[in-house]
């Protein structure tokens, strides 16, 4: 199975009309959301083109296509108008991996969840990366919109070789291979 994994949008609809462009291209089966869908945060700026529910209209197109993981900006106003669920975190197996997806406020690379897990991909930090770390595999998607610390607009790409970490343009920054 091949999944889009993509971030901290934060209300930008010149970024969820690129999301449209994403999903088109790369043609997953399902498109992985990581919280912080709608609202800026009172830490952030405005991002590009902020209109929460032109956000909502692009993302509810999608909705046979998503899982959505709640962010710690995301608030219970923001499920109703969204024609999918949020959920806390999804504790799944893709391609064979048992994969933890969360926001990242609260478990993350520092502070791992006590489910059994191989892979753990979470959002919040802004940065995009991919890395090893005491037997787990860690990855962030960066944001799609408000990315930090001189990284991308970016999101993930999940299949059955591996990670691809790219930007908003297709570009690979970061890719990791399953050992078989």
């Amino acid at each position: 199975m091949k999944a889009v994994i993509i971030s901290d949008i934060h209300g930008s609809s010149y970024y969820a009309k690129k999301i449209q462009e994403i999903v088109e291209k790369e043609n997953p089966e399902k498109v992985i959301l990581l919280g912080d869908l709608y609202y800026h945060g009172p830490r952030n700026d405005l991002s590009q083109e902020y209109n929460p529910m032109k956000v909502a209209e692009v993302l509810n197109l999608m909705k046979d296509k998503l899982m959505v993981v709640k962010g710690n900006c995301d608030a219970e106003v923001d499920e109703m108008i969204s024609e999918f669920k949020f959920e806390d975190h999804i504790l799944t197996e893709i391609n064979n991996k048992k994969i933890y997806f969360t926001h990242g406020h609260k478990y993350n690379i520092e502070v791992i969840p006590y489910e059994d897990f191989e892979i753990l991909i979470y959002g919040h930090i802004h940065q995009g990366f991919i890395e090893e770390k005491e037997g787990y595999l860690f990855a962030n998607p960066g944001s799609i919109s408000l990315p930090k610390g001189g990284t991308r607009h970016s999101y993930l790409v999940l299949d059955n070789e591996g990670l691809i970490l790219k930007d908003v343009e297709g570009d690979v920054l970061q890719e990791y291979k399953f050992k078989k």
